[in-house]
């Protein structure tokens, strides 16, 4: 009928004239194109790298890469090479020759390095047990704001961080308590430490209190609510605890220094520094001067095979606790 507008539907009538018109084009619309260096990840208020930012990004993490890996891969590529080899090569191997695992069969068929291996993987678990258990319990005792006496004892947990005895009183104390040539003098006197203990309390601290009010109206104590509630909510923190105390009692020599006169207690990272760092032949390890025509190795392999003897155990327990180690320094560095 002249003289009447065309009726339109209620979702044409609200949109502008341009697009009503591209709706009534042929076809439907064509899907937006994805930026070319756009992640699907990015935040929508990121803006998108350009080629020149991606492309130093990447060479930046590949030099980074480049230089963690690079020890490594000369440390294990020697300790893979015969004698003959790393004459020729000068040193460190960079280029794969003749491999030999002579050197591995060599250090764990002699006697001390096994046993120091052994040592240092027995110190390691009871110290991490222990020192992660004493953490947890001081640290809940000290995130509980009614709990007897807390503001003292956590100023005493600050002082040593800040102020220790000194090394004479606390040989004079290990001595006294008749830890010399023990492996409890290994463990006792680093078995707590102030900072882990103070991740875990602000850790604890950032627990939602109407959580631990509910389980106490319900009955439970403090034991219940630590071992049912704290702990299943705070793995990561407590993950990453027992790496920091697992990583320090493997890698500690200096009290098996002062402490231990036996070699047969030495734990492995003193067995390294003495025979990688001042050249010393170990007694029974396997490590002598020996005959390379027999195809046994001495030396630069066997120095580099005891290294990677002591990296090994850390690089496979870190990637099963990665995953947690920045949300427990993090979280726990900054709640409370």
């Amino acid at each position: 009928m002249s003289g009447q507008s065309p009726e339109l539907s209620a979702s044409v009538a609200v949109l502008p004239s341009d697009v009503v018109d591209d709706r009534r084009g042929s076809g439907p619309p064509a899907p937006r194109k994805r930026r070319r260096f756009q992640s699907q990840h990015r935040p929508v208020w990121e803006e998108s790298p350009t080629p020149v930012g991606a492309s130093l990004k990447f060479l930046t993490l590949a030099v980074m890469v480049l230089v963690v890996v690079f020890p490594l891969y000369t440390v294990v590529l020697t300790s893979l090479s015969t004698q003959a080899e790393t004459l020729r090569a000068g040193g460190l191997v960079v280029v794969p020759g003749e491999m030999t695992l002579n050197a591995y069969k060599q250090i764990l068929s002699g006697g001390i390095v096994t046993r120091a291996t052994i040592v240092s993987i027995g110190i390691t678990a009871v110290g991490t047990v222990i020192s992660t258990v004493v953490s947890i319990l001081a640290a809940y005792g000290l995130s509980r704001s009614n709990s007897f006496g807390h503001r003292p004892i956590l100023f005493v947990f600050l002082i040593t961080m800040f102020f220790g005895a000194g090394l004479i009183p606390t040989y004079l104390l290990v001595s006294e308590l008749g830890l010399i040539d023990s492996y409890w003098a290994l463990i006792l006197p680093g078995a707590v430490s102030a900072f882990n203990v103070l991740i875990l309390r602000n850790f604890f601290m950032g627990i939602e209190p109407a959580i631990l009010d509910a389980a106490r109206i319900d009955g439970a104590g403090d034991w219940r609510i630590l071992g049912s509630l704290v702990l299943p909510m705070s793995k990561a923190a407590t993950a990453v605890v027992a790496l920091f105390y697992g990583v320090g009692y493997w890698n500690a020599f200096f009290n098996a220094i002062l402490y231990i006169n036996d070699n047969e207690k030495w734990p492995l990272q003193l067995v390294l520094r003495s025979y990688v760092l001042q050249g010393v032949t170990l007694p029974g390890s396997g490590t002598g001067q020996v005959d390379v025509a027999s195809g046994a190795v001495t030396g630069l392999p066997i120095q580099m095979a005891v290294m990677v003897l002591a990296i090994v155990p850390i690089l496979l327990v870190y990637p099963f606790v990665q995953r947690h180690f920045t949300k427990g320094v993090i979280f726990g560095a900054i709640k409370g």
